[in-house]
Protein backbone atom coordinates (compact mmCIF):
# COMPACT_ATOMS: atom_id res chain seq x y z
CA UNK A 1 0.00 0.00 0.00
CA UNK A 2 1.11 3.27 -0.72
CA UNK A 3 2.42 5.88 2.03
CA UNK A 4 2.19 8.73 -0.18
CA UNK A 5 -1.29 10.19 0.78
CA UNK A 6 -0.24 9.21 4.48
CA UNK A 7 3.23 10.99 4.40
CA UNK A 8 2.88 13.98 2.07
CA UNK A 9 6.42 15.33 0.85
CA UNK A 10 5.91 18.58 1.75
CA UNK A 11 6.11 21.50 -0.94
CA UNK A 12 9.19 23.82 -1.67
CA UNK A 13 8.20 27.23 -0.85
CA UNK A 14 6.97 29.36 -2.93
CA UNK A 15 9.48 31.90 -4.42
CA UNK A 16 8.76 35.57 -3.91
CA UNK A 17 9.47 38.45 -6.32
CA UNK A 18 10.75 41.94 -4.66
CA UNK A 19 11.46 44.45 -6.63
CA UNK A 20 13.68 47.00 -5.26
CA UNK A 21 14.18 50.90 -6.13
CA UNK A 22 17.35 52.42 -5.24
CA UNK A 23 17.90 55.90 -6.14
CA UNK A 24 21.34 56.99 -5.88
CA UNK A 25 24.91 55.32 -4.95
CA UNK A 26 24.30 55.33 -1.03
CA UNK A 27 21.00 53.61 -1.48
CA UNK A 28 22.59 50.63 -3.97
CA UNK A 29 25.25 50.11 -1.26
CA UNK A 30 22.26 50.33 1.54
CA UNK A 31 20.37 47.15 -0.55
CA UNK A 32 22.98 45.31 -1.25
CA UNK A 33 23.94 44.96 2.59
CA UNK A 34 20.91 43.86 3.30
CA UNK A 35 20.61 41.24 0.52
CA UNK A 36 23.82 40.05 1.67
CA UNK A 37 22.15 39.76 5.65
CA UNK A 38 19.61 37.45 3.94
CA UNK A 39 20.37 33.78 5.70
CA UNK A 40 21.30 32.13 1.97
CA UNK A 41 18.43 29.50 2.52
CA UNK A 42 16.16 32.01 2.28
CA UNK A 43 18.21 34.09 -0.14
CA UNK A 44 17.80 31.55 -2.78
CA UNK A 45 13.89 31.41 -3.03
CA UNK A 46 13.92 35.33 -3.08
CA UNK A 47 14.18 36.73 -6.89
CA UNK A 48 15.27 40.14 -6.55
CA UNK A 49 14.95 43.14 -9.64
CA UNK A 50 14.49 46.78 -10.24
CA UNK A 51 16.71 49.94 -10.10
CA UNK A 52 20.33 49.85 -8.20
CA UNK A 53 24.09 49.90 -9.14
CA UNK A 54 27.12 47.52 -9.34
CA UNK A 55 26.70 46.67 -5.55
CA UNK A 56 23.21 45.58 -6.13
CA UNK A 57 23.86 43.90 -9.67
CA UNK A 58 26.79 42.14 -7.51
CA UNK A 59 23.86 40.87 -5.20
CA UNK A 60 22.34 38.85 -8.05
CA UNK A 61 20.04 41.81 -8.58
CA UNK A 62 18.58 41.82 -12.42
CA UNK A 63 18.60 45.61 -12.89
CA UNK A 64 15.80 47.58 -15.11
CA UNK A 65 17.58 50.74 -15.17
CA UNK A 66 20.50 52.20 -13.28
CA UNK A 67 20.84 54.28 -10.08
CA UNK A 68 23.65 56.40 -11.74
CA UNK A 69 20.91 57.98 -13.94
CA UNK A 70 18.87 59.24 -10.97
CA UNK A 71 21.53 60.77 -9.16
CA UNK A 72 21.50 64.07 -9.37
CA UNK A 73 21.87 67.15 -7.22
CA UNK A 74 20.66 70.87 -7.33
CA UNK A 75 17.37 72.07 -8.79
CA UNK A 76 19.10 73.06 -11.88
CA UNK A 77 20.57 69.02 -12.51
CA UNK A 78 17.28 67.69 -11.39
CA UNK A 79 15.51 69.97 -13.92
CA UNK A 80 18.21 69.19 -16.85
CA UNK A 81 17.44 64.78 -16.01
CA UNK A 82 13.42 65.80 -15.34
CA UNK A 83 12.85 63.69 -18.80
CA UNK A 84 15.24 60.72 -18.07
CA UNK A 85 13.36 60.37 -14.01
CA UNK A 86 10.45 60.47 -16.07
CA UNK A 87 11.51 57.19 -18.09
CA UNK A 88 12.72 55.46 -15.60
CA UNK A 89 9.41 56.29 -13.56
CA UNK A 90 7.20 54.99 -16.62
CA UNK A 91 9.16 52.07 -17.03
CA UNK A 92 9.00 51.13 -13.35
CA UNK A 93 5.64 51.54 -13.29
CA UNK A 94 5.08 49.39 -16.18
CA UNK A 95 7.19 46.46 -14.32
CA UNK A 96 4.89 46.86 -11.54
CA UNK A 97 1.70 46.48 -13.40
CA UNK A 98 2.49 43.69 -15.80
CA UNK A 99 4.21 41.52 -13.58
CA UNK A 100 3.73 42.52 -10.32
CA UNK A 101 6.00 41.43 -7.54
CA UNK A 102 5.23 39.99 -4.04
CA UNK A 103 6.66 43.02 -2.68
CA UNK A 104 7.91 46.78 -3.04
CA UNK A 105 11.39 47.72 -1.07
CA UNK A 106 12.05 51.23 -1.79
CA UNK A 107 15.34 52.23 -0.24
CA UNK A 108 15.88 56.08 0.75
CA UNK A 109 15.36 58.52 -2.43
CA UNK A 110 11.98 60.40 -1.23
CA UNK A 111 11.02 62.40 -4.30
CA UNK A 112 10.91 58.96 -6.42
CA UNK A 113 10.41 56.39 -4.42
CA UNK A 114 7.32 58.00 -2.44
CA UNK A 115 5.60 58.54 -6.26
CA UNK A 116 6.51 54.86 -6.94
CA UNK A 117 5.06 53.93 -3.52
CA UNK A 118 1.38 55.61 -4.32
CA UNK A 119 1.80 53.74 -7.09
CA UNK A 120 2.24 50.70 -5.90
CA UNK A 121 -0.60 51.10 -3.31
CA UNK A 122 -3.33 51.74 -6.12
CA UNK A 123 -2.06 48.06 -7.49
CA UNK A 124 -2.43 46.24 -4.38
CA UNK A 125 1.24 45.72 -3.94
CA UNK A 126 2.46 45.31 -0.48
CA UNK A 127 5.10 48.58 0.01
CA UNK A 128 8.14 48.28 2.27
CA UNK A 129 10.80 51.34 2.70
CA UNK A 130 14.33 50.91 4.16
CA UNK A 131 15.98 54.15 5.42
CA UNK A 132 12.72 56.66 5.91
CA UNK A 133 12.15 60.59 4.47
CA UNK A 134 13.57 62.91 6.95
CA UNK A 135 10.10 64.00 7.40
CA UNK A 136 11.04 64.74 10.97
CA UNK A 137 13.28 67.88 9.65
CA UNK A 138 11.12 69.12 7.29
CA UNK A 139 7.68 68.85 5.01
CA UNK A 140 5.96 66.79 8.41
CA UNK A 141 2.81 67.12 5.66
CA UNK A 142 4.38 63.71 4.33
CA UNK A 143 3.42 62.00 7.45
CA UNK A 144 -0.47 60.97 6.79
CA UNK A 145 0.51 59.95 3.10
CA UNK A 146 3.13 57.87 3.62
CA UNK A 147 1.07 56.33 6.23
CA UNK A 148 -1.62 55.78 3.86
CA UNK A 149 0.59 54.17 1.32
CA UNK A 150 3.86 51.93 3.05
CA UNK A 151 3.44 48.61 4.76
CA UNK A 152 6.27 48.29 6.74
CA UNK A 153 8.91 51.54 7.34
CA UNK A 154 12.30 50.41 8.87
CA UNK A 155 13.97 53.02 10.21
CA UNK A 156 17.68 53.59 10.99
CA UNK A 157 17.30 56.19 13.98
CA UNK A 158 16.03 55.33 17.18
CA UNK A 159 14.10 58.31 17.63
CA UNK A 160 12.28 58.30 14.58
CA UNK A 161 9.96 55.52 15.93
CA UNK A 162 8.06 58.32 17.80
CA UNK A 163 7.75 60.49 14.62
CA UNK A 164 4.97 58.09 13.35
CA UNK A 165 3.47 57.13 16.89
CA UNK A 166 0.16 58.93 16.26
CA UNK A 167 -0.22 57.09 12.61
CA UNK A 168 -1.42 53.87 11.42
CA UNK A 169 2.21 53.16 10.02
CA UNK A 170 3.98 50.91 12.84
CA UNK A 171 8.10 51.59 11.97
CA UNK A 172 10.83 49.14 13.13
CA UNK A 173 13.81 50.32 14.09
CA UNK A 174 16.50 48.11 12.79
CA UNK A 175 19.67 49.54 13.32
CA UNK A 176 21.82 52.19 10.87
CA UNK A 177 23.78 50.89 8.36
CA UNK A 178 27.04 52.26 9.06
CA UNK A 179 27.08 50.58 12.63
CA UNK A 180 28.49 46.89 10.60
CA UNK A 181 30.45 48.00 8.39
CA UNK A 182 31.96 50.75 11.02
CA UNK A 183 32.36 47.68 13.07
CA UNK A 184 34.22 45.42 10.67
CA UNK A 185 36.44 48.95 9.98
CA UNK A 186 37.25 48.74 14.01
CA UNK A 187 38.15 44.69 13.87
CA UNK A 188 41.42 45.70 11.83
CA UNK A 189 44.09 47.64 12.32
CA UNK A 190 43.99 51.23 10.84
CA UNK A 191 45.80 51.68 7.87
CA UNK A 192 48.73 54.34 8.34
CA UNK A 193 48.11 58.21 7.59
CA UNK A 194 50.42 59.95 6.71
CA UNK A 195 50.31 63.28 8.91
CA UNK A 196 52.55 66.43 8.14
CA UNK A 197 55.53 65.98 10.26
CA UNK A 198 56.73 68.72 12.87
CA UNK A 199 60.05 68.83 10.77
CA UNK A 200 61.66 66.44 8.63
CA UNK A 201 62.53 64.23 11.83
CA UNK A 202 59.98 64.59 14.27
CA UNK A 203 56.16 63.25 13.48
CA UNK A 204 53.09 65.16 14.84
CA UNK A 205 52.03 63.34 18.10
CA UNK A 206 48.83 61.40 18.51
CA UNK A 207 47.37 63.97 20.16
CA UNK A 208 48.26 66.94 17.91
CA UNK A 209 46.39 65.51 15.02
CA UNK A 210 42.97 66.65 14.29
CA UNK A 211 40.91 65.30 11.10
CA UNK A 212 39.06 68.22 8.97
CA UNK A 213 35.76 66.60 7.29
CA UNK A 214 34.67 69.34 4.70
CA UNK A 215 31.89 67.82 2.74
CA UNK A 216 31.48 65.84 -0.09
CA UNK A 217 28.94 68.41 -2.32
CA UNK A 218 30.78 71.36 -4.20
CA UNK A 219 28.59 74.19 -2.05
CA UNK A 220 29.65 72.68 1.20
CA UNK A 221 33.71 72.48 -0.11
CA UNK A 222 33.34 76.31 -1.76
CA UNK A 223 31.93 77.41 1.72
CA UNK A 224 32.70 75.48 4.59
CA UNK A 225 36.46 74.48 3.60
CA UNK A 226 37.47 78.01 4.31
CA UNK A 227 36.07 78.36 7.63
CA UNK A 228 37.92 74.88 8.84
CA UNK A 229 41.08 76.41 7.11
CA UNK A 230 40.85 79.30 9.40
CA UNK A 231 40.00 77.46 12.59
CA UNK A 232 42.66 75.24 11.69
CA UNK A 233 45.22 78.38 11.91
CA UNK A 234 43.61 79.78 14.83
CA UNK A 235 43.95 76.46 16.64
CA UNK A 236 47.94 76.16 15.29
CA UNK A 237 48.70 79.74 16.63
CA UNK A 238 47.54 78.87 19.75
CA UNK A 239 48.76 75.20 19.83
CA UNK A 240 51.76 75.29 17.22
CA UNK A 241 52.51 71.45 17.39
CA UNK A 242 48.88 70.85 16.29
CA UNK A 243 48.66 69.36 12.53
CA UNK A 244 45.89 68.53 10.24
CA UNK A 245 44.62 66.08 7.52
CA UNK A 246 41.96 67.25 4.92
CA UNK A 247 39.90 64.45 3.84
CA UNK A 248 38.65 64.18 0.32
CA UNK A 249 35.88 61.39 -0.76
CA UNK A 250 37.07 60.98 -4.31
CA UNK A 251 38.83 62.99 -7.15
CA UNK A 252 36.09 64.97 -7.94
CA UNK A 253 35.97 66.36 -4.20
CA UNK A 254 40.12 66.45 -4.13
CA UNK A 255 39.76 68.27 -7.43
CA UNK A 256 37.82 71.36 -5.27
CA UNK A 257 39.93 71.04 -2.00
CA UNK A 258 43.48 70.82 -3.36
CA UNK A 259 43.32 74.63 -5.04
CA UNK A 260 42.59 75.64 -1.51
CA UNK A 261 45.73 74.26 0.39
CA UNK A 262 47.39 75.76 -2.41
CA UNK A 263 46.56 78.54 -2.11
CA UNK A 264 47.66 79.12 1.57
CA UNK A 265 51.33 80.51 2.25
CA UNK A 266 53.80 77.54 2.07
CA UNK A 267 54.60 78.14 5.85
CA UNK A 268 50.87 77.74 6.58
CA UNK A 269 50.30 74.92 3.33
CA UNK A 270 53.19 73.02 5.46
CA UNK A 271 50.58 72.16 7.91
CA UNK A 272 48.15 70.34 6.04
CA UNK A 273 47.94 67.31 3.65
CA UNK A 274 45.46 65.96 1.75
CA UNK A 275 43.83 62.53 1.36
CA UNK A 276 41.42 60.99 -0.55
CA UNK A 277 39.47 57.76 -0.22
CA UNK A 278 40.47 56.76 3.44
CA UNK A 279 38.67 58.90 5.50
CA UNK A 280 38.02 56.39 8.40
CA UNK A 281 41.89 55.69 8.84
CA UNK A 282 41.93 59.91 9.10
CA UNK A 283 39.28 59.74 11.83
CA UNK A 284 40.85 56.76 13.50
CA UNK A 285 44.65 58.19 13.79
CA UNK A 286 43.50 61.73 14.88
CA UNK A 287 42.81 62.89 18.39
CA UNK A 288 39.58 65.80 17.10
CA UNK A 289 37.53 66.55 14.19
CA UNK A 290 36.03 69.44 12.57
CA UNK A 291 33.34 67.97 10.48
CA UNK A 292 30.68 69.04 8.00
CA UNK A 293 27.28 68.74 9.13
CA UNK A 294 25.72 65.72 7.38
CA UNK A 295 26.66 61.67 7.31
CA UNK A 296 29.93 62.08 8.49
CA UNK A 297 29.34 63.04 11.82
CA UNK A 298 27.62 59.46 12.20
CA UNK A 299 30.86 57.84 11.04
CA UNK A 300 33.12 60.05 12.92
CA UNK A 301 31.03 59.38 16.06
CA UNK A 302 30.82 55.79 15.61
CA UNK A 303 34.92 55.94 15.36
CA UNK A 304 34.97 56.99 18.94
CA UNK A 305 36.65 60.26 17.64
CA UNK A 306 35.60 63.78 19.43
CA UNK A 307 34.00 66.52 17.17
CA UNK A 308 32.87 69.56 16.34
CA UNK A 309 29.75 69.82 13.71
CA UNK A 310 30.18 72.70 11.40
CA UNK A 311 28.05 74.24 8.58
CA UNK A 312 27.31 77.19 6.54
CA UNK A 313 24.99 77.80 3.40
CA UNK A 314 24.30 81.13 0.90
CA UNK A 315 22.41 83.19 3.15
CA UNK A 316 18.85 82.95 1.26
CA UNK A 317 19.18 79.17 1.31
CA UNK A 318 20.05 79.33 5.43
CA UNK A 319 16.96 81.68 5.62
CA UNK A 320 14.48 79.63 3.62
CA UNK A 321 15.99 76.22 5.31
CA UNK A 322 15.42 77.45 9.01
CA UNK A 323 11.73 78.39 7.74
CA UNK A 324 10.65 74.65 7.05
CA UNK A 325 13.49 72.79 8.67
CA UNK A 326 12.23 71.51 12.36
CA UNK A 327 15.50 70.55 14.17
CA UNK A 328 17.21 71.73 17.21
CA UNK A 329 20.43 70.49 15.83
CA UNK A 330 21.88 69.84 12.41
CA UNK A 331 24.60 66.89 13.59
CA UNK A 332 22.91 63.92 13.60
CA UNK A 333 24.83 62.86 16.79
CA UNK A 334 22.95 65.20 18.48
CA UNK A 335 19.77 64.12 17.38
CA UNK A 336 20.40 60.97 18.25
CA UNK A 337 21.56 61.86 21.56
CA UNK A 338 19.38 64.66 22.39
CA UNK A 339 21.46 67.04 23.26
CA UNK A 340 24.50 68.94 22.34
CA UNK A 341 26.70 66.49 22.66
CA UNK A 342 29.07 68.04 19.66
CA UNK A 343 29.13 71.65 19.68
CA UNK A 344 27.82 73.01 16.51
CA UNK A 345 29.03 76.64 14.24
CA UNK A 346 26.08 77.09 12.39
CA UNK A 347 26.43 80.05 9.71
CA UNK A 348 27.79 83.30 11.49
CA UNK A 349 28.69 80.97 14.29
CA UNK A 350 31.15 79.28 12.69
CA UNK A 351 33.88 81.76 13.48
CA UNK A 352 37.85 80.49 13.62
CA UNK A 353 37.68 81.80 17.44
CA UNK A 354 34.49 79.93 18.59
CA UNK A 355 35.56 76.94 16.71
CA UNK A 356 39.18 76.58 17.72
CA UNK A 357 37.96 77.29 21.68
CA UNK A 358 35.80 74.41 20.96
CA UNK A 359 38.71 71.67 19.49
CA UNK A 360 41.58 72.65 21.46
CA UNK A 361 39.68 71.11 25.06
CA UNK A 362 39.32 68.05 23.01
CA UNK A 363 43.26 67.49 22.39
CA UNK A 364 43.77 66.74 25.89
CA UNK A 365 42.48 64.00 28.75
CA UNK A 366 39.79 66.84 29.37
CA UNK A 367 36.04 66.95 31.21
CA UNK A 368 34.91 67.96 27.48
CA UNK A 369 37.42 65.25 25.81
CA UNK A 370 35.92 62.74 28.69
CA UNK A 371 32.00 63.71 27.85
CA UNK A 372 31.91 63.19 24.24
CA UNK A 373 33.69 59.87 24.70
CA UNK A 374 31.11 58.77 26.83
CA UNK A 375 28.10 60.29 24.77
CA UNK A 376 29.55 59.01 21.61
CA UNK A 377 29.74 55.50 23.09
CA UNK A 378 26.33 55.99 24.21
CA UNK A 379 25.10 57.22 20.69
CA UNK A 380 27.02 54.19 18.73
CA UNK A 381 25.47 51.48 21.15
CA UNK A 382 21.84 53.61 20.31
CA UNK A 383 22.48 53.52 16.79
CA UNK A 384 23.24 49.55 16.88
CA UNK A 385 19.95 48.77 17.69
CA UNK A 386 18.55 44.80 18.19
CA UNK A 387 20.66 42.47 16.66
CA UNK A 388 17.01 40.18 15.98
CA UNK A 389 15.94 43.06 13.83
CA UNK A 390 18.52 44.07 10.92
CA UNK A 391 16.65 45.04 7.82
CA UNK A 392 17.21 41.62 6.45
CA UNK A 393 15.22 39.99 8.98
CA UNK A 394 12.45 42.39 8.75
CA UNK A 395 12.19 42.26 5.08
CA UNK A 396 11.96 38.25 5.81
CA UNK A 397 8.80 38.89 8.14
CA UNK A 398 7.29 41.49 5.84
CA UNK A 399 7.56 38.33 2.97
CA UNK A 400 5.81 36.19 5.43
CA UNK A 401 2.79 37.99 5.68
CA UNK A 402 1.89 39.15 2.51
CA UNK A 403 0.29 37.64 0.16
CA UNK A 404 1.35 36.81 -3.29
CA UNK A 405 -0.04 38.43 -6.12
CA UNK A 406 -0.92 36.57 -9.17
CA UNK A 407 1.34 37.82 -11.87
Amino acid sequence: MSTDSANPTPSAPARKRVFISAGELSGDLHAARLIRGIPAEARAQIDFHGIGGDSMAGEGVRLLANASELAVVGVWEVVKRLPAIWRIYRRACRALRENPPDALLLVDYPGFNLKLAAYAHKLGIPVAYYISPQVWAWNRARIPRMARIIDLLMVIFPFEVDVFKDTSLHPVFVGHPLVPSIQATLAKPPEPVPWPSQDDTTPTAPADRVAILPGSRRMEIERILPLLLAAAQEIHRRRPAVRFVVTAAGPEQEALIRPQLEALPADIRSLFALNTGHMRSVVRTARAAMVCSGTATVETGLLSCPMIVVYRAAPLTYWLGRKVVRVKWLGMVNLVADRTLCPEFIQDDATPTAMADAVLPLLDDTPARRAQLDGLAAVSRALAGDPSTTPALALLHFLSQSSPLES
